[in-house]
């Protein structure tokens, strides 16, 4: 990233110009050069500006994982506007939720989606457009994204967007409620790129691997980090299976593999089968919390040349911490230091500093990449962003609850909103979730709460199992028993062949926690 680079589409246009016949994207083994995808971006966003565009009006994507999602973020980028990208298995209704949140100005997705969503969309004031990927126009404010591309000069207008301006809006799952949007300005994901480039350290020659949602800010900073390094992404499906992974893998030569743990462990039971191994991977990661000694093992297994960055961010921030691959196996359960140009330290209930090691505090962040608040939400954003320790600075207080050790290493204790008051104790399921992990046999965990007369709230655990291991609810129990205090062991022990997921790849905590009631509502009947 240069300093002539102040608005985020700058990335695109400065490698297009250095290596304009260089392969960008590689989707449904097609290859697109980087003069190709920024002429295309071009054209679109010059088409947006014909029909009406203007700066900052907010563009929803709803596409999933395809070339055209590509090209419409960087060509909504160049129009002006601010993206806003959601996955195209989100449910009708939020997505109707976030054209009507974000107030959109057009909506770019598929014929079946629009069908989806409640007729009334169409008479939203705001909504003057709607370009269909596919399918003929239905309405007098449609057209399609083929048309779209050819109106215009082909070379939009100057946005006249200065770096401090939104570029994009990244809705939060909704796990305890309706989806928040994360503002983001060119800014804040230009911060966030220099950073995650001056330890990832994306290059030329690498082919990086991108199964997760373009919606999901993990999967969206792999293919802009990947513009940014003049590297090729190979686009995939969200999540897609084991045996096209392989292929892909080997096919493109593939460097760089960013995980999250359900793809893991599909890709390793599929490969070791047949004796798989990736020798030329250079590169594998994992955001969210700390990887598990079993994932850990499973990417050395998979990747024996490959260093392995565990990680840890919100989207309120994109990053927050990464460990280096050599503290891999000295920092069991840390998921690292202060990513450059950040910095981090914790709270207690009373905003206090906590300088002692060890001391479980909330999270907070200081840096460039903090979000600018909540879209249309100041309650919520005053939550979370509050002045800092220096004059007209916010920081970010995260909900999430660490620790650190003596050496500065963190380490993710659980969400605040997500703690269980059992038998009038505060417990973080992510403790108990990680006791399980300490069990030989055990693939996943995971622990929620579930009302209870005797004991107020208590826990409910749901494992699933390695291949060929059989272990019984009755020995998980009392492994905890011996192992856990009282007010942690969980009420209940659900041996599972899956785990369910939401679009992200994250567990479905909503749904587990109706298990969980459903199946407490039996035992009382």
């Amino acid at each position: 990233m240069k300093a002539s680079e102040v608005l985020l589409q700058d990335v695109l246009e400065t490698r297009s110009g250095l290596h304009p016949d260089k392969p960008a994207i590689i989707y449904a083994d097609e290859t697109y050069t980087y003069a190709q995808l920024d002429e295309a971006s071009a054209r679109l966003a010059a088409g947006l500006q014909v029909n009406g565009l203007q700066r900052q009006e907010r563009v929803v994507v709803c596409l999933g994982n395809r070339v055209e999602t590509v090209c419409a973020f960087w060509g909504i980028l160049k129009a002006g506007g601010v993206v806003v990208n959601v996955g195209l298995e989100t449910p009708a209704e939020t997505l109707d939720y976030i054209v009507r949140d974000a107030e959109a100005s057009v909506l770019i997705t598929t014929t079946d989606k629009v069908a989806s969503l409640p007729t009334s969309i169409a008479d939203l004031a705001h909504l003057r457009l709607i370009v269909l990927l596919d399918g003929a126009p239905g309405s007098t404010v449609a057209q399609t994204f083929e048309s779209l591309l050819g109106q215009g000069a082909g070379v939009p207008l100057p946005s006249g967007n200065l770096d401090l301006d939104l570029a994009a809006i990244i809705y939060t799952s909704g796990s305890t409620g309706m989806p928040k949007g994360v503002m983001l300005t060119h800014r804040n994901m230009l911060a966030a790129l220099q950073s995650l480039h001056t330890y990832l350290g994306y290059n030329e020659t690498d082919n990086v691997l991108c199964s997760l949602p373009l919606s999901f800010d993990y999967g969206l900073y792999q293919m802009i980090m990947s513009i940014n390094a003049g590297a090729t992404l190979v686009l995939e499906k969200e999540f897609t299976w084991p045996i096209f992974l392989i292929k892909k893998i080997r096919q493109y030569q593939v460097t760089v593999i960013p995980f999250v743990p359900t793809m893991l462990s599909l890709l390793y039971e599929y490969a070791c089968k047949r004796e798989s191994v990736f020798a030329d991977v250079r590169m594998v990661t994992n955001t969210g919390a700390a990887l598990k000694p079993s994932h850990i093992a499973q990417m050395k297994a998979l990747f024996p040349q490959a260093l392995i960055f565990s990680m840890y961010g919100l989207t309120e921030c994109k990053r927050c911490t990464y460990l280096p691959p050599e503290d891999i196996d000295d920092k069991p359960g840390s998921v690292g230091i202060a990513i450059p140009n950040t910095e981090l330290w914790l709270v207690d209930d009373q905003d206090r500093r906590i300088d002692q090691p060890h001391q479980v505090g909330q999270l907070v962040i200081r840096g460039a990449t903090v979000m600018a608040g909540y879209w249309r939400n100041p309650a919520a954003t005053a939550l979370k962003l509050k002045p800092g320790r220096y004059p007209g600075e916010n920081v970010l207080y995260t909900g999430d609850y660490c620790s650190l050790d003596e050496d500065g290493y963190l380490y993710f204790r659980g969400r605040m909103d997500h703690m269980i008051k059992s038998r009038g104790m505060k417990v973080s399921p992510s403790e108990v979730e990680h006791f399980f992990y300490t069990i030989e046999g055990i693939e996943a965990a995971v622990v929620v709460g579930v009302e209870q007369a005797a004991v107020g709230e208590g826990l409910c655990a749901f494992v699933t199992l390695a291949q060929g291991i059989s272990i019984s609810a009755e020995y998980l129990l009392e492994r905890c028993r011996q192992g856990l205090e009282a007010h942690k062991v969980p009420l209940s022990i659900n041996i599972e062949g899956a785990l369910p997921r939401t679009a992200n790849g994250k567990f479905d905590l909503q749904l587990l926690q109706h298990m969980a009631r459903s199946a407490q509502l039996e035992i009382a009947g």
